[in-house]
């Protein structure tokens, strides 16, 4: 079994983006479960009861820091789909706008579907480092499922938006969302998706090949392809995670893993942190960080080198002057120094399920200020790019895992958490709970041209330098800001501790295993 040769005793921190993902946390550390196997437990609640926020058919990065060894990144983010296919055949997609946010367009339909990753990271990650059987991590969620779960608020105030005209596109979705056919169910409502525990119980008990070569894959294609979209039997079925050497950065006696390109939001966040150190204004940092992916890497067709330019060019000082809730995040460590970041999304979803599965699916092709390519994202089989950035930081005294939901404002959560908290300024509470402001490239005109705006969004209390930019103050702390969920042994004298984000109704646990 993995993790046999793990400890079996002390305790498990997990900070996840809902209370029912830290029950089921709480439930497998019981059990004996280790800090992955909580993860993956939370993950799976997650994923599954936040419709809107995220799905399982999406994509996730995993940072994973075993004591002794050198931290690995899980990329199991979505990727073009196409393999086997005539390319030619593309259908365009149905642009949708939503006043969620300020106003968002984004592109839906079965054309918008990329090839789902979760699933097959959630259980690499298992087989390398899990201590549980599989089918213990995804009881929890299998039976909330079964039984229903509560509407997190975060969720009810997204499908205000978007709860017809993107995940009316399923009938079965849409009474679930929506239980007398018409009114969206009120936040707290239980919520029952037909098939999705049936789904979720069966990759419990086959393992992920019941998603990518039996018969929810089979329902999958099928579905897709007769919508006009591309993912094919090769597409799932040659489907594995990519395990990479984590990303490294230093800074204040501490080692920062986080995801290596084609990752976007690790590579962002490590040349931010590098300027930042060097005495550039965290906000004129963003700007510049915000200004050379817009220029360089958003239709780079080399990714990988695209972006490690970007770290080239911040190392140097060399970067020139120049949205969404849609993810959710958990962290995991134990007292023996096991540390793992998950950052899971759906894009905002394409409203679609596959006949009888209960698994919404994902438009991450269609999320255009993420794909500004479209949906012709490159070849099959490409990693679409992301803003997730699951991080582990340790030192020789303490280990904490780290990450955040919020689209284009995980970078920007997570510099402003970072950087006082690693140089000492603010314990991690402090760091997570202080207010935060974000920097946002409006576009002027087309999506290929140079011309932007700085739009600073700013929320009570936040210390910045307007630098000129145009300010829009925010009444109150919101999840707009991110959602910073972390969890380590940075307590007084090194205990363990969990601690969730205030601007977003998160869960927290420390247990003892097999308690």
């Amino acid at each position: 079994m993995p993790g046999t040769d793990q400890p079996k005793n002390g305790r498990v921190a997990v900070a996840s983006s809902s209370s029912v993902a830290t029950d089921a946390a709480t439930r497998v550390i019981r059990e004996g479960g280790n800090a992955v196997d909580a993860a993956i437990a939370a993950a799976f609640v997650s994923v599954n009861t936040e419709p809107g926020v995220c799905a399982l058919a999406g994509g996730a990065y995993i940072t994973i820091w075993e004591p002794g060894q050198n931290p690995l990144c899980i990329d199991g983010y979505a990727r073009v789909p196409g393999l086997g296919a005539d390319d030619a055949a593309r259908n365009s997609g149905d642009a949708v706008h939503m006043k969620y946010g300020g106003g968002v367009t984004t592109v839906i339909g079965a054309a918008s579907v990329a090839v789902p990753g979760t699933p097959a990271a959630l259980a690499e990650l298992h087989r390398r480092y899990g201590a549980l059987p599989w089918s213990a991590c995804l009881e929890p969620a299998i039976e909330l499922c079964r039984g229903g779960f509560p509407l997190p608020s975060a969720c009810h105030h997204y499908l205000k938006f978007s709860g017809r005209k993107i995940f009316g596109r399923s009938v079965a979705g849409f009474r679930a969302l929506h239980p007398d056919c018409e009114q969206l169910a009120d936040a707290g409502d239980l919520i029952v998706v037909p098939g999705l525990a049936d789904s979720l119980a069966l990759i419990a008990k086959e393992g992920v090949d019941a998603f990518y070569k039996g018969d929810i894959g089979r329902a999958l294609i099928s579905h897709v392809q007769a919508g006009g979209g591309n993912i094919t039997r090769q597409d799932l079925e040659s489907f594995e995670p990519e395990i990479r050497p984590a990303l490294k950065h230093n800074s204040d006696g501490w080692t920062l893993a986080l995801p290596p390109p084609p990752s976007i939001g690790g590579c962002m966040l490590a040349a931010l942190l590098t300027l930042t150190a060097a005495g550039t204004d965290p906000v004129d940092a963003m700007r510049r960080g915000l200004a050379y992916r817009r220029q360089h890497i958003d239709f780079a067709t080399d990714l990988p080198a695209t972006t490690r330019a970007l770290l080239d060019a911040a190392q140097h000082q060399q970067l020139p002057h120049y949205r969404s809730a849609n993810t959710v995040h958990t962290s995991a460590a134990d007292s023996h120094g096991l540390a793992c970041a998950i950052t899971a999304s759906a894009g905002y979803g394409c409203g679609e399920i596959p006949e009888g599965t209960g698994l919404w699916l994902n438009n991450c092709l269609g999320e255009i200020e993420l794909n500004r390519r479209g949906l012709d994202a490159g070849p099959a089989g490409a990693t679409l790019p992301t803003n997730m950035a699951p991080a582990v930081a340790r030192r020789a005294d303490a280990v904490l895992a780290i990450g955040s939901p919020g689209a284009d404002r995980i970078t920007s959560a997570m510099l402003q958490t970072l950087m006082p908290f690693l140089s000492g300024q603010l314990d991690i509470e402090a760091a997570i709970a202080a207010p935060r402001w974000h920097v946002e490239m409006a576009l002027e005109a087309d999506a290929k041209d140079d011309k932007h705006r700085s739009i600073l969004h700013a929320e009570p209390g936040a210390n910045f330098n307007a630098n000129h930019l145009e300010v829009r103050e925010h009444d109150t702390k919101n999840m707009f800001f991110g959602g910073v969920g972390a969890a380590g042994t940075v307590g007084e004298a090194g205990e363990l501790i969990a601690v969730a984000d205030p601007r977003r109704i998160g869960g927290v646990t420390v247990e003892d295993r097999g308690r």
